[in-house]
């Protein structure tokens, strides 16, 4: 898979919802009803973090749940492009992008999301053809701010900003001509993961829907 067919397979994804839930799992069996209550509430696409001793075998459960495509975040290397492959991750997240991890990712024909914090970064992925990429972390390196600055010289890149994304603060990202999706992990408090309310992240994931995100279509 080239950087050019990854991206047109994540900007795909990130155009299927405004939100990408961002979920740190901590017990697999409580993955399958999180993921069935977020896509019911209309977050089909999720990225598992690889932070936890479950995120593996709850990517393995939610990649069961019919409407969802579950993806794994905070792939730093390529023994852990493979581990979520294996899994079955239909997508890979990272916080940056090293040759290593990109190449990787292309071996094991995983779309990759890689993360950009810098013009330089953002330019360097674009060139090798990853013009959809995570602007990490957001808010801690200029928020919307920094991330309108980039649409002007660089145009042709879109981004996911994930990292301090709120309730709060989503609608401007979204408002940004290169913004075409946000992560964030309010959709799916601990608290509410816990205690199994899954009506009330359904709630919180039909809110985050409703956000205004960009029309469901490829951009060349």
């Amino acid at each position: 898979m080239t950087p050019f067919e990854a991206s047109r397979i994540t900007e795909a994804l990130c155009r299927r919802a405004p939100v990408i839930p961002v979920l740190v799992i901590e017990d697999a069996a409580q993955a399958r009803p999180l993921a069935k209550a977020l896509v019911a509430g209309g977050l089909p696409v999720l990225e598992v973090t690889l932070r936890t001793p479950a995120a593996l075998e709850a990517i393995h459960e939610m990649s069961r749940v019919g409407g969802g495509t579950v993806g794994a975040g905070t792939l730093i290397t390529p023994k852990d492009v493979a581990a979520a492959k294996a899994a079955g991750a239909q997508f890979g997240v990272s916080p940056g992008a090293t040759a290593t991890l990109v190449q990787a990712a292309a071996d094991e024909e995983m779309p990759l999301l890689p993360g950009a914090a810098t013009a330089s970064e953002a330019m360097a992925l674009a060139e090798r053809g990853y013009t959809m990429q995570k602007f990490f972390p957001a808010e801690a390196i200029g928020g919307v701010a920094a991330l309108k600055s980039l649409a002007g010289p660089l145009p042709h890149i879109r981004f996911c900003p994930t990292g301090g994304v709120t309730p709060a603060n989503a609608g401007s990202y979204l408002a940004l001509s290169n913004t075409l999706c946000v992560g964030g992990s309010w959709v799916a408090p601990a608290e509410l993961v816990r205690r199994g309310d899954w009506a009330a992240i359904t709630e919180l994931a039909r809110a985050a829907a409703a956000l205004p995100g960009k029309p469901a279509e490829y951009v060349a």
